[in-house]
């Protein structure tokens, strides 16, 4: 009980979720690596790397990693992010500039838990291995004065074996293993190599124990520059495979058995792994370079099902998009992350540039399919099926459900933009199933993802048209230019002062943040190592919702920074109007390049719960902006005009052009 009531409280500090039904790979806002699952508390954490381009070093665009997020889940399909739980500046003993912080562990001993971690120290060359504590899985972490004496290398790994002693392997020069002391923080005796391995270099080593054997995993360039590559040339860069060898004791003798992961077939040079029970199944996490296909140093975290032969030996893991655990069907089903595909059927990236955007299912032609299994509708079953999807003609998509419910779903024209169509079907049972999706028509069909509930889903967006539009019958405005959340990382909204919003929105993130033209529908920035999207939108609801808008490109939706803009153009000028905004969380807003509210603290949305000094809308276009900060918790704002006896102004009309 004490867990999930610290695991409440952490949520309320600012816990993300990190996508619905996440698939492979199982992280998508972020590029992480080097995965090591646990099992605390009937729930897996995983403690990876985290990738990043390094600030201070722009030629070292390689292995580059300043901290370390947390993550965790309760059924393997939905994630959340603890944030950050230790990072380079806080280890007394490490460069606080070294962007070292590779592979990890985690291990609970007495009640406590022993986060394992190489960094490159003050002072030296190469690596140390250093320990934080916690009383809790998900932190806070307290990183001990001093690394381990003794121990020069990286990714290390804790074995705590059945003989009641806790052994340290760590890679670098070689496999080497230690005991450690029953305080985990010292060796007790001297670091041995690791034995019986087969040449060629290995790192990562990850060490556990099943059916009473000893099993010692570790990535493993087998091959050699020059070996057949089997598609008939030669290797140029042998890349990492997974391997293992087992053994009696912990200290072995170690007996090589054979390969777990064959190399990835795009050639992403690294692999790096763990393997760990839960709830009576094993599975490897191990990860991939998915998000980044044209530079293998941004890896993302996957896990696929493993299993054991009758004599221990580990059957070969063949790496799925698909994943495991069951998906809750109310969720988008990214169906891009298949069981199987076929009739022409493929994948394709939304977006070259920000592949973080994920993948969209391309059926080019009638008979194109895709399956994907193991998913769950709950509670009452369904009655309706939402589909993200982008036509440019009329269409039928076929929905099979394990063979026992077939169903029609026609599509509209949606002149090649992206739409969220709703079809009410005959009433579904509860149940999982695996779902299959066939095109029934001609032309071409893209799928971004599917849904089955017992109710229409939502659609709090609508593409903006050159229509005539006007506010609302309230005075409310809902046609806007949005811009993709910019990372803005806020913790805690209490930090929301006149000052410090002051500080954060003056500052210039991109080169067209108060140009006096509108943004083009698509047109891309760059803030930071971000690229976004603007997108011309129609609100559904008098407030707009921010956090949906994000979850609809499959962006950020905690930390962040959203930046509207809209035109406002007059018949006539138009004075002594206010400006009134509500918003979640604060915001600043300014008409023709002039502040004309600041909303600062930790707000919820509320109509008109600030209002301008006097403003005047001049006679044609007139350029409203807003920035919407905050962390965790929902986005939304809402705007109109009001006069002097505060009625809403609707004498105007509203343009993103």
């Amino acid at each position: 009980m004490e867990f999930y009531q610290k695991l409440t409280t952490a949520c309320a500090l600012g816990i993300f979720a990190i996508g619905a039904n996440a698939q492979n790979p199982l992280v998508r806002n972020q590029f992480t690596a080097d995965p090591t699952a646990r099992v605390f508390n009937n729930r897996v954490f995983v403690y990876p790397s985290h990738d990043i381009i390094s600030p201070v070093e722009p030629e070292r665009k390689w292995f580059c990693m300043a901290d370390y997020h947390m993550f965790s889940s309760s059924d393997l399909t939905e994630w959340n992010d603890h944030g950050v739980i230790l990072s380079q500046e806080q280890v007394p003993w490490g460069n606080p500039k070294g962007y070292s912080m590779w592979a990890p562990d985690c291990v609970e001993h007495k009640g406590k838990y022993y986060f394992f971690f190489p960094n490159a120290p003050k002072t030296g060359r190469g690596f140390g291995i250093g320990v934080a504590i916690a009383q809790h899985p998900y932190g806070p972490y307290v990183p001990q004065e001093k690394n381990i004496e003794g121990v020069m290398g990286i990714d290390p790994c804790v074995l705590q074996a059945k003989d009641g002693n806790a052994y340290l392997f760590w890679g670098g020069g070689g496999i080497m293993s230690a005991k450690l002391k029953d305080n985990l923080l010292e060796l007790d005796g001297k670091p041995a190599p690791v034995t019986g391995l087969p040449e060629g270099f290995k790192e990562g080593p990850f060490a556990f124990e099943a059916n009473g054997k000893y099993y010692l995993s570790f990535p493993w360039v087998r091959k050699k520059k020059g070996d057949p590559d089997g598609k008939g040339g030669t290797i140029d860069n042998p890349t990492e495979c997974l391997a293992y060898a087992m053994s009696d004791s912990p200290t072995g003798p170690w007996e090589f058995k054979g390969v777990i992961m064959d190399e990835h077939e795009n050639g992403c040079w690294t692999n790096h792994h763990s393997i760990v029970q839960y709830n009576g199944q094993w599975y490897l996490f191990y990860h991939n370079n998915a998000y980044s296909p044209s530079f293998d140093k941004n890896r993302s975290i996957c896990c696929d099902s493993l299993t054991f032969n009758a004599d221990g030996t580990i059957q070969k893991v063949i790496p799925t998009l698909r994943g495991v655990g069951i998906c809750d069907a109310r969720k988008p089903l990214q169906i891009d992350r298949y069981s199987a595909i076929g009739g022409g059927a493929h994948i394709e990236f939304h977006d070259t540039l920000n592949c973080f955007q994920g993948w969209k299912t391309i059926f080019p032609a009638n008979g194109a399919w895709v399956a994907y299994n193991k998913i769950e509708l709950k509670d009452a079953g369904a009655s309706n099926v939402c589909v993200k999807v982008k036509t440019t003609a009329k269409a039928n998509l076929l929905l099979e459900l394990s063979g026992k419910v077939k169903v029609t779903l026609p599509m509209p024209n949606t002149n090649g933009k992206w739409a969220e169509v709703n079809v009410p079907v005959k009433q579904i049972a509860a149940g999982v199933y695996d779902l299959k999706l066939t095109l029934k028509s001609k032309g071409e069909v893209e799928v971004d993802w599917i849904t089955l509930a017992d109710h229409p889903k939502e659609q709090y967006f609508t593409p903006a048209t050159d229509a005539a539009m006007t506010p609302d019958e309230d005075g409310f405005i809902r046609r806007w230019m949005l811009l993709e959340p910019i990372d803005k990382p806020n913790r805690s909204n209490a930090v929301f002062t006149d000052t410090y919003l002051r500080t954060e929105f003056g500052k210039q993130y991109f080169t067209t943040q108060h140009s006096t033209t509108m943004p083009a529908d698509g047109e891309s920035v760059t803030v930071g190592n971000q690229t976004l999207k603007w997108h011309a939108v129609e609100s559904n609801r008098f407030n707009v919702k921010l956090l949906r808008f994000a979850e609809n490109y499959e962006k950020q939706i905690y930390g962040v920074l959203f930046w509207a803009v809209t035109v406002i153009d007059c018949p006539e000028e138009i004075k002594d109007v206010r400006l009134a905004v509500g918003s979640n969380s604060a915001s600043m807003w300014w008409l023709n390049g002039e502040e004309a509210v600041l909303l600062s603290g930790d707000r919820r949305m509320v109509k008109d719960d600030c209002i301008s000094p006097r403003l005047t809308l001049k006679k044609g276009r007139n350029i409203l902006r807003g920035a919407v900060i905050n962390g965790p918790g929902m986005s939304d704002f809402c705007v109109r005009f009001i006069n002097e006896k505060g009625e809403p102004v609707k004498n105007v009309t509203i343009k993103t052009k």
